[in-house]
């Protein structure tokens, strides 16, 4: 739980770090290219990407030593670090409703880490990694379908698309079994965590360089927490301490709700909480740092 902690103050930090050097970029004006090769040549960006990283390293430490649900909620909470970090750092003003979600969420962090078992011990049925490469194969043609729309469909569509493909990384990590170079070529499971990896970073990229942030954002923090858990529990063994099953379950809903209410830190700290379009993406970070 700790490496799940860590790993949500990484991606939660990075995505502010990118939000500061996507801003001193953006200051001299030009494309979309343009803004993201002088954000790359920057230190905070760079230190952004170290911390993304360094926080995947934690998210797999995490998914090997407890419940998928647990550090799914984990992650979502990134939203709240990048929150309170904004505050500080980019004097992003919150609102008494923000404090309050940021307080939710680690309640109901607190609520899980009280609850929660160890891993499940079992691999899951043979058909499972086909299943997930199938599923990551599905992500970017969820991504053609949401990118014939517009507005908001179109950001909660692309959104939950990502959640979906970052939800597929968490799966994998823990179906993926031998390290030896041989089984990793042909475990199913590898090919899903890549290509559901790739597919969730560019819908998402894509959602907000022209969509609602709040929207994709929330899209994709269900679509990376309810399914992973629901794969968790239902195939992999995941279990929560004896007798505190509902315990686990309210601190899951809850951490969950208030990273939804925190939605708008997803990718933009300091932006309008439903700006749409391009101008709304650009006034924030460039990539997004959450899965």
């Amino acid at each position: 739980m700790v490496c799940a902690l860590g790993a949500a103050v990484c991606f939660g930090t990075a995505t502010v770090l990118q939000a500061v050097a996507a801003r001193a970029a953006g200051e001299q004006g030009g494309g979309e290219a343009a803004l993201l090769l002088r954000a790359v040549r920057q230190w905070r960006y760079a230190a952004g990407l170290a911390l993304d990283g360094l926080g995947f390293v934690f998210q797999i430490l995490a998914l090997r030593s407890v419940p998928i649900y647990a550090v799914g909620a984990a992650l979502a909470a990134s939203l709240a670090v990048t929150a309170v970090v904004a505050a500080r750092w980019l004097r992003v003003r919150l609102s008494g409703a923000e404090w309050a979600a940021v307080g939710v969420v680690c309640a109901g962090l607190a609520l899980l880490g009280l609850a929660s078992g160890a891993e499940g011990d079992r691999g899951g049925p043979a058909w499972l990694p086909y299943a997930l490469l199938a599923t990551a194969a599905g992500v970017p043609l969820l991504g053609a379908v949401g990118g014939r729309l517009s507005g908001r469909p179109r950001a909660l569509l692309l959104g939950l698309g990502a959640g979906c493909g970052f939800g597929v990384v968490e799966v994998a990590v823990r179906l993926v079994g031998s390290l030896h170079p041989y089984a990793l070529l042909t475990d199913p499971s590898l090919y899903a965590l890549l290509l559901g990896g790739g597919a969730a970073f560019l819908l998402l990229t894509s959602a907000l360089q022209r969509g609602s942030v709040t929207t994709a954002t929330a899209g994709m923090v269900l679509g990376e927490t309810l399914g992973p858990a629901a794969v968790g529990v239902l195939w992999l063994g995941d279990r929560t301490r004896a007798g505190l099953g509902p315990l686990a379950v309210l601190g899951f809903v809850v951490a969950v709700a208030g990273a939804l209410a925190l939605a708008r830190f997803g990718e933009a700290p300091g932006a309008e909480p439903e700006g749409d379009g391009p101008a709304a993406a650009r006034e924030g970070a460039g990539t997004a740092s959450v899965g």
